[in-house]
């Protein structure tokens, strides 16, 4: 075996002149070997050239139709279904001809004589096709008798989802890891399936077996194959992989296949993601299109994290219209290209994309006057707590002035409905960004309440409340992947410390559904599902990533950053929640403010801007937002001088 091993190296290949020539030689054996059989093996030299002239065209022939079906083309050691049908169209198409060059023979042979008795044409086929596949299954199975690994280097591995798909991934992981990775089992949910062979690998039950088999082969991976399981099914099938350090792979889609063939390479790692994501958010698109139908509906912020995904949901429902508005110009750039490469020539003729500060009221009102909006989603926004904690002045520029900019202009030109995307750090904040987005929903919720009392305008102002989003710029998961990329350490600000999350297109979704519900003056929460610990997810992304903790990387706790809570919250204490139609989506009642004081409140807080003393500006965001109380930041000791907060901080 090891002389093999040195004459046939695993990257050699057989060239195709030499399978041709092969399988010439393989095509003379059988129809000589068929010659002698039809006659009893009676050989002498008159029999020779009496029954065994026909062989060149025989020969001929079949390498007509050899060369017609590549059957040489392919490579030996990977021999599959398709090499098998090439050599029996070869074989098949070669001795019909033959058989109709006999007939014809026969009709203009003045003796009446076959040139090839049938039995032998029968016997030939039968032999030249064992043969020529004998050949390619001998050669594969050497060479993989040549390349198995030693026993002690190979993996067990098992496949979620005994349909085809499993099927088709097991080929793929046989053929291209060359008996590397072994396929000793497949799980599946569908208890007919239980008790089962395919390809001679037995198929469990995953509710009643998978504990079992786990502890029995000691699994080093299971592969879901199955794309149908819902998102909830799949998380618990990836937590119980975790429990037992069981790596995680899937197999995507069959769409997503490269010309209908799935690739090694596409069996990608779970990703953090799918623990969190839930499953499909069902939207009342029918209601959404009416509402989008011929509007022109403009988006600020863009070509951020949220906006751009607010972008591609709204394209679906054709507005008549969309303005995108954002001041990166790389990044409105990198959108613009995007949307060309996804969107017919026609479409994206409708969207303009507009460079532009929402904090300048002049850009903004040329804007308006120019595409005269009827729908805005408000994405614009500063929301990197620590950053805002260094430049509370920004905060408020952006946040609260860029907001009641573009709130006052909907007023004027008559915008059907202002969107405002908000945050749960609004909630009791504890930071400046999450104060400044707070004050942003009391303007715009306290305007609205004021136009529908006063009746001066038919604009409304719905807010959306929503925490973490997974891959957001700046968001906690692209962060642990990078350091667990360098390796490590992957740092965690508190081991205690929990948030709320959920997916781009899910908040978008959502966005879009609340956006279409509201009637004016309501601040939506979304159903977050259950907060979770920021250590958890960094030992399971540590553990998706085929690491151990405390040996290849490490956790390192770096202390709860400026302004940062522990646990954040979706309302207030003094709030509540209405349920509407929407399973996910609830209304919070919260405080009423009278707008007139608000607005002069406002004023008082943008006029700070100009002095930059960030205590200051500190100090009215605290008397506009009393709940605002500063943690670990630099600004707590404003919460002491404040009279109406001093008694609730003693307590």
């Amino acid at each position: 075996m090891n002389l093999l091993k040195r004459l046939f190296p695993a990257t050699n290949s057989i060239p195709r002149w030499v399978i041709f020539l092969i399988d010439l030689l393989l095509c003379a054996f059988s129809f000589i070997a068929a010659t002698e059989l039809r006659f009893n093996f009676f050989i002498d030299e008159p029999f020779l050239s009496e029954h065994l002239w026909p062989l060149p065209l025989v020969l001929g022939f079949r390498m007509l139709f050899m060369l017609y079906f590549r059957v040489y083309s392919g490579i030996i050691r990977h021999t599959g279904i398709q090499d098998a049908l090439r050599v029996f169209y070869t074989v098949s198409m070669s001795t019909t001809m033959l058989a109709l060059f006999n007939m014809v023979y026969l009709k203009v042979n003045p003796y009446g004589n076959l040139l090839i008795p049938i039995s032998i044409l029968i016997i030939d086929y039968i032999g030249a096709m064992l043969l020529m596949s004998a050949f390619r299954l001998g050669v594969k199975l050497l060479y993989m008798r040549i390349t198995k690994p030693d026993a002690s280097n190979q993996r067990e591995i098992a496949i979620f989802g005994a349909g085809e798909a499993g099927i088709i991934a097991k080929r793929k992981i046989e053929q291209h890891t060359n008996g590397e990775l072994k396929v000793i089992a497949f799980f599946d949910d569908n208890p007919k399936r239980g008790g089962s062979y395919i390809d001679g690998v037995p198929v469990y039950n995953t509710q009643k077996d998978f504990t079992n088999v786990v502890e029995k082969f000691r699994l080093a991976e299971i592969i879901i194959s199955d794309y149908d399981i819902n998102k909830t099914r799949k998380q618990e099938l990836i937590e119980s992989c975790l429990a037992y350090n069981i790596k995680v792979r899937n197999v995507p889609p069959i769409e997503k296949w490269i010309n209908g063939e799935l690739s090694y390479n596409q069996i990608k790692n779970v990703k953090i993601e799918d623990l969190i994501q839930r499953d499909t958010i069902v939207l009342d698109k029918g209601a959404i299109a009416t509402q989008l139908k011929n509007k022109v509906v403009m988006v600020t912020g863009a070509a951020g994290s949220i906006g751009s995904e607010i972008v591609r949901q709204l394209i679906q429902f054709s507005p008549k219209q969309i303005i995108l508005v954002d001041k990166s110009e790389m990044r409105l750039y990198e959108l613009e290209n995007e949307l060309q490469e996804i969107l017919n020539p026609s479409l994206i003729k409708q969207v303009r994309f507009i460079l532009g500060d929402i904090c300048s009221s002049d850009r903004m009102e040329r804007i308006f006057n120019e595409f005269k909006p009827q729908i805005i989603y408000h994405a614009a926004a500063y929301k990197h707590v620590p950053l805002m904690e260094e430049n509370p002045t920004e905060a408020i520029k952006v946040n609260v002035q860029g907001t009641r900019i573009l709130a006052d202009l909907s007023v004027k030109h008559e915008v059907g409905k202002f969107v405002m995307v908000s945050t749960d750090k609004a909630v009791n904040p504890t930071n400046v960004m999450g104060a400044s987005k707070r004050i942003a929903e009391i303007y715009v919720q306290s305007l609205n309440n004021f136009l529908i009392e006063t009746g001066s305008s038919t604009t409304r102002f719905v807010t959306t409340r929503f925490g973490n989003v997974l891959g957001s710029s700046g968001s906690v998961i692209p962060k642990f992947r990078k350091q667990i990329e360098e390796g490590g350490p992957i740092t965690v600000t508190h081991p205690d410390i929990t948030r709320f999350f959920m997916t781009i297109p899910e908040a978008c979704q959502l966005v879009l559904e609340a956006g279409n519900m509201g009637k004016g003056g309501e601040i939506y929460i979304f159903d977050m599902g259950k907060s979770v610990k920021i250590i958890d997810l960094a030992k399971k992304m540590i553990k998706l990533s085929g690491l151990t903790l405390g040996q290849d990387i490490q956790i390192v706790f770096t202390g709860l950053r400026p302004g940062e809570k522990i646990k954040e919250e979706l309302l207030a204490d003094q709030e509540n929640s209405l349920n509407t139609y929407h399973p996910k989506i609830m209304i919070a009642k919260v405080r009423e403010y009278d707008f007139l004081k608000v607005a002069s409140q406002i004023d008082e807080l943008i006029n700070q801007y100009p002095s930059q003393i960030d205590d200051k500006i500190v100090a009215v965001m605290k008397e506009i937002v009393p709940e605002f109380i500063s943690q670990n930041s630099r600004f707590e000791s404003l919460d002491f001088k404040n009279p109406k907060l001093s008694g609730k901080l003693i307590q």
